[in-house]
């Protein structure tokens, strides 16, 4: 489309895939950045910046090495009842945590952060608030079978894609926020920067 390049800094499917669909050439790359070590950095961080904040991170590791691309950087975080929700480590861990998330509602906040030169020119983030409908244990049983490990590769346990969808009465907020990335904001900066066609 032009002869500026991309790189997604992250090993999201549904990230990689939001592009794709979205007629963007880009190659994807690992960022490799220890979220942990940044989380734990940012200690009581509102979560919407952390969120901000680890996209920058990954877009800033991916262009030190690479810096006449432009590096797209991308993170969620997701707060429930006050406090921040991290990936679950097993299945058992992910079902504690969605009959804990069931008939409450929390915010997805997803950020994006734009890099060339070892430097973000641009970030924004987005948040959606999400409304888990009460279900039953039979329900989560079969969510829980259907979905498998691959549910752990999302925040919240679910993808809003699949059969996830069926753990909510209500979404507010942008479809493209819940995946993973707010990508109306950043089209418009790739559009900017020259990345896309006007």
């Amino acid at each position: 489309m032009t002869d500026q390049r991309l790189i997604l800094a992250s090993r999201s499917a549904a990230r990689r895939a939001m592009l794709t669909g979205a007629g963007v050439p880009f190659t994807a790359l690992d960022a490799g950045v220890d979220e942990d070590a940044i989380k734990t950095s940012l200690a009581g961080i509102d979560p919407a910046e952390l969120a901000l904040e680890l996209a920058r991170a990954k877009a800033l590791a991916v262009s030190r090495h690479d810096p006449e691309a432009w590096v797209l950087g991308s993170d969620q975080t997701l707060d429930s009842q006050g406090g921040m929700i991290s990936k679950a480590r097993d299945l058992t861990e992910a079902r504690h945590r969605l009959r804990g998330m069931s008939g409450h509602t929390h915010h997805l906040n997803s950020g994006a952060a734009l890099a060339i030169n070892g430097a973000v020119v641009w970030s924004g983030v987005d948040t959606a608030r999400m409304t888990m409908r009460r279900f039953s244990d039979d329900f989560l049983d079969a969510y829980l079978e259907v979905e498998g490990e691959g549910l752990l590769g999302s925040v919240g346990c679910y993808r809003l894609e699949g059969m996830g969808s069926q753990l909510f009465d209500r979404v507010e907020g942008d479809y493209f926020t819940v995946l993973g990335m707010p990508l109306w904001p950043v089209l418009n900066e790739l559009r900017r920067v020259g990345v896309i066609r006007t």
